[in-house]
């Protein structure tokens, strides 16, 4: 049984990295994505100030601005650590008549300035902390879709091609069974997007020190995790498909809505709760949400373990049903 699944897991790998086109693309597109990035959002990427709000603001006018984004918090703690690292602008507390500001935020200033005008009473406290940049926040996104294209059409079309090119009828009278030819695609695929993503994350890091409070390990495992979860989802969807075309038309359903509601570019904070609750569905999301956690805020496993739940059990399902409805060959064949 080992040597099966080491011969089926070899050649997958070697037929992975012959591909110089293949290879090279994916090293190629999210390293360009970050440097565009870094040049593009020299700031933190926001058009308006962005203001936390603990407890209600009233009618006060200064809590119905244009142009201002406000975000409600629960947990002045948690308002106080996004404050700090700068992903507010200003900090405001009516029912104690206090706001906070980051001493070294330019927009804070401003938004300071702002708030003494309308609600000249208020006391001011200050925080500092060092800078997340708009880069810092994007990466896990920029990584994670880099990750979600490679797992989803990288495992769905050759599965498709396999098949279709009767690949997958010959391995079928062979001693391979499904589970041991499905969980070696599986690892293949996983040990290529770990490979090429800490490349990544590696060069990128070296040139631009991104932001890092959390564990490289931890970070591993929800990398890992991750990617397992839309590897086997990439496999449910070419579990039966013979057709290419079919196949990359629901790929693209699925990739899609996760990379415009995952969190990839934009933080959902603040967005409807229905979009939230939909977001939530994805493994993107799960997946680029442990790792700002980690990264950002300094999260271990303890705090992400819902996340890590989730992805777990989103890569049993999809590789349950995956193994369930696979079929070696198409139709009449």
């Amino acid at each position: 049984m080992l040597s099966r699944f080491w011969a089926v897991f070899k050649s997958r790998n070697l037929e992975f990295f012959r591909d110089r086109s293949s290879l090279g693309w994916n090293l190629a597109f999210p390293l360009l994505l970050v440097v565009g990035f870094a040049f593009i959002f020299s700031g933190d990427g926001r058009a308006a100030y962005k203001i936390g709000l603990v407890g209600e603001g009233g009618d006060n006018g200064f809590f119905h601005l244009k142009h201002v984004e406000y975000v409600a918090y629960d947990d002045l703690a948690l308002a106080q650590q996004k404050l700090q690292q700068h992903q507010l602008d200003l900090l405001v507390e009516p029912a104690s008549q206090t706001y906070w500001v980051n001493r070294s935020s330019p927009q804070g200033y401003f938004a300071s300035e702002l708030l003494t005008g309308k609600l000249p009473d208020y006391q001011r406290q200050e925080l500092d902390g060092r800078e997340i940049r708009y880069l810092d926040w994007v990466l896990p996104g920029i990584l994670g879709m880099n990750m979600m294209f490679s797992s989803l059409f990288g495992v769905g079309y050759v599965i498709v091609r396999y098949r279709k090119s009767s690949v997958l009828k010959r391995l079928k009278a062979t001693p391979l069974r499904a589970v041991e030819f499905l969980a070696a695609q599986i690892l293949s695929r996983l040990f290529i997007v770990l490979s090429i993503t800490s490349f990544v994350f590696i060069a990128c890091n070296s040139l631009f020190d991104f932001y890092m409070l959390g564990s490289y390990l931890d970070l591993l495992l929800v990398t890992a995790l991750g990617a397992a979860s839309m590897i086997a989802l990439g496999l449910l969807m070419a579990s039966r498909s013979q057709s290419e075309e079919l196949t990359g038309g629901l790929l693209n359903l699925i990739s899609w809505p996760m990379m415009l509601l995952s969190g990839v570019w934009f933080s959902l904070e603040g967005a409807p709760q229905a979009i939230q609750q939909v977001a939530q569905l994805l493994p993107l999301t799960h997946l680029l949400e442990a790792a700002r956690a980690i990264m950002n805020d300094g999260a271990g496993l303890a705090e992400i373990q819902y996340h890590l739940w989730a992805l777990l059990l989103m890569t049993l399902v999809f590789m349950g049903l995956g193994a369930l409805l696979f079929r070696w060959q198409g139709e009449g064949r």
